[in-house]
């Protein structure tokens, strides 16, 4: 189990950064940031730091369908989750039709990457 792939997913899912993290628990960015690389595992105090800032449960890190695993499925670069982590930041601040033809435009986008 790659615990700081997992973080990272998380995280990038819920549109923070690390420096956002810092934030909330205290940990420096460079720490997060070896914890993601796989240079450092966390203690469990500091993973249930990390699981608090992200709101989730301790348990999800270690769940067997957790977003690392899809993620692995999908095999998105980190370029790749950063790009749709800022489509979900701006499209927050949509209206429900702007939504929708983002959404549409972006799958068909995704379609035609697919052939």
């Amino acid at each position: 189990m790659k615990i700081g792939i997992t973080i990272r997913g998380y995280r990038l899912q819920k549109g923070l950064s690390q420096g956002d993290i810092e934030k909330r628990t205290g940990l420096l960015r460079c720490y997060l940031s070896r914890v993601e690389n796989g240079h450092t595992v966390p203690s469990l105090d500091t993973l249930s730091k990390i699981a608090s800032a992200l709101d989730l449960p301790l348990s999800q890190f270690f769940a067997e369908d957790t977003l690392g695993r899809e993620l692995n499925t999908h095999k998105l670069t980190d370029d790749e989750l950063r790009f749709l982590t800022q489509i979900r930041r701006y499209s927050s601040n949509l209206n429900d039709s702007d939504r929708k033809l983002l959404l549409a435009m972006v799958k068909k986008f995704a379609t035609a990457a697919v052939r």
